[in-house]
């Protein structure tokens, strides 16, 4: 059994699931799953393995939050006690998820049903078919390799110039395997030492601020770490008054739940430029920092930087958190660009947690649909899109301005 506890997911999860209990208990949505790198060389295909994977997912959904695990829930100051009340009675239901073998040897997952059960399934469902493959196509893994390359990482990072250069984990989806996840986490906290603070966007003193794994910071004593992701942003085109203020609606929908905690903002839902027309005076003033997540992250970076000091802004108050794809010297270049201009956090996903000398897996599962309406993402980084209605997607880039 792949997934023993339904708090081995990432925090964002969480964040989300409480406004989306508190603020649209009704939303019905539909996921479709994608692997951006099918067919490429070292990619088989995943078809094979589909009954193995129904079967951990029946697994995943026999489960339930345990004493223990709502307690620490309950202990992070953003989480608010009616919301463990609801997850003490939560259990994912396998009638909204479905796995089918496709004749071109991939698989189709598709997830369908109210939003409040079933946001939970993404991470979990992504581990599990990561794993599942792994373990049958890699069935003696090389995790001397995996150590070298962590150690080197590690080496990297020890540098005296970056002492001050804290990462994260953001690998939960994209994951080797659980237990190799989990070495990898206890060796960078005994290695890098961790941050203190519990919860929020940054940790206290060390290098490794924390993780995006719930379960795997309450186990090991670290920061959970994570605010909002693509789908909140992109239901929020659905659930507000008009699809023009569909971004501003989710900013400020956020901000009614969370008073100003858990602010950080992601950008790349409908691109850079329209993030920066929304993203006014009053919301650079409220949250705490932006997440980069597709796009060039030097450009975005000093595009940031620019924007706060056009709205008066001090951008020494603020955070750019960095998420997309990175390696330890690309973190360490950004590190270097950015020093003593804003605050900076790294989560750094697959090429912490799937870095053994294979080809990893680059598979999504994201929200198309919300309340029987198209739904879309339109990342700066073309390759990223997702959404399955053409004539959606050109609407929408007519509406946001998008070229």
């Amino acid at each position: 059994m792949i997934i023993t506890s339904l708090l081995d997911t990432d925090l964002y999860k969480f964040t989300m699931m409480q406004v989306v209990l508190h603020q649209f208990p009704g939303a019905q949505v539909e996921y479709k799953f994608k692997c951006r790198n099918a067919g490429s060389p070292g990619i088989e295909p995943l078809a094979p393995h589909v009954n193995e994977i129904r079967e951990e997912i029946r697994s995943l959904c026999m489960l339930r939050f345990q004493d223990a695990e709502l307690a620490y829930l309950r202990s992070l100051r953003f989480i608010k006690s009616d919301f463990v009340d609801f997850l003490g009675l939560f259990r994912l239901n396998e009638k909204y998820v479905s796995v089918t073998a496709l004749p071109s040897g991939e698989i189709e997952v598709s997830i369908q049903g109210p939003w409040l059960h079933t946001i939970l399934f993404e991470i979990p469902v992504l581990a599990i078919i990561n794993e599942v493959y792994f373990r049958n196509t890699r069935k003696l893994p090389n995790y001397v390799e995996g150590r070298q390359r962590l150690d080197t990482k590690i080496a990297l990072l020890q540098a005296q110039e970056l002492s001050e250069l804290k990462i994260a984990d953001y690998g939960s989806r994209r994951r080797f395997g659980k237990a190799w996840h989990e070495e990898v986490l206890r060796t960078l906290t005994a290695r890098l030492g961790t941050g203190a603070e519990r919860g929020g966007a940054r940790g206290g003193p060390g290098q490794f601020a924390g993780t995006s794994n719930v379960l795997f910071a309450m186990k090991l004593g670290l920061t959970p770490l994570g605010t909002m992701a693509h789908e909140y942003l992109q239901a929020c085109q659905a659930l507000g008054p008009r699809l023009r203020d569909s971004q501003v609606f989710g900013f400020e929908s956020w901000a009614k739940e969370y008073r100003g905690d858990l602010g950080i903002a992601l950008s790349d839902v409908y691109g850079m430029n329209a993030f920066l027309r929304d993203f006014d005076m009053y919301f650079c003033k409220l949250f705490d920092g932006a997440r980069h997540d597709s796009g060039d992250p030097f450009q975005w970076g000093e595009r940031m930087l620019a924007h706060y000091l056009k709205n008066r802004v001090d951008p020494l108050t603020k955070t750019l958190i960095f998420s997309d794809g990175l390696t330890m010297p690309k973190t360490i270049e950004l590190y270097k660009q950015f020093k003593g201009r804003c605050l900076l956090a790294f989560g750094i996903g697959t090429n912490l947690t799937n870095d053994l000398g294979y080809e990893p897996l680059q598979i999504v599962i994201k929200m198309v649909r919300c309340n029987g309406q198209p739904v879309a993402k339109l990342s700066d980084t073309p390759s990223k899109n997702m959404c399955d209605d053409e004539k959606y997607l050109a609407y929408l880039r007519q509406v946001f301005d998008i070229v």
